[in-house]
């Protein structure tokens, strides 16, 4: 499984929909600069959030986005699916292989990943918006991003984004390495 720029654009995109958003529309453009994502890539992943109704638009002066539901009702995975992210690791145990390979180390791999992939799914299903921007509290954004976070109008959700690799990885605190 390989995380494209597809998704991981996508989570950072509602992640700073959902700081700036306090209930009123966000312009794309805000958040292309913010975030530092094309307004055209951004274009194209809020068609798709907004086919999936993660978000919904608004039209005219001061228009722009908002969430379709609650932080804590939209997750991780909600938000990859709609961009067309497939997390699954066993993707590619199927087809001619599948049928010439008849080992039991084939058997053990396959059903290894396929294991794995339950429990990423699961991981991304039970990982909301909400959970992410809570764990922002707890990050701490880099000197070279200190700039950004003091202009930001809630600091604390702002880290969350500087930090969202870390956030994906440990979001509530409960899997260390």
């Amino acid at each position: 499984m390989r995380l494209t720029s597809k998704g991981r654009y996508a989570v950072r995109a509602m992640l700073d929909l959902t700081t700036h958003s306090n209930g009123n529309p966000v312009r794309l453009q805000e958040i292309s600069t913010r975030q530092n994502i094309s307004l055209h890539y951004l274009e194209q992943l809020f068609r798709k959030l907004r086919n999936g109704q993660v978000v919904k638009s608004v039209r005219g002066p001061g228009g722009g986005y908002v969430l379709a539901r609650s932080m804590d009702q939209i997750t991780v995975k909600n938000v990859l699916d709609c961009v067309g992210e497939n997390i699954n690791p066993a993707k590619d145990i199927v087809g001619t292989e599948a049928e010439t390979a008849n080992t039991v180390e084939f058997e053990l791999s396959k059903n290894y990943f396929q294991n794995l992939g339950i429990i990423m799914r699961e991981y991304l299903e039970t990982t909301s918006l909400g959970d992410l921007m809570r764990k922002g509290k707890d990050i701490e954004v880099p000197a070279a991003n200190a700039e950004v976070a003091a202009a930001a109008t809630n600091d604390a959700a702002e880290t969350a984004i500087g930090g969202l690799t870390s956030a994906i990885r440990n979001p509530i605190g409960e899997i260390n390495q």
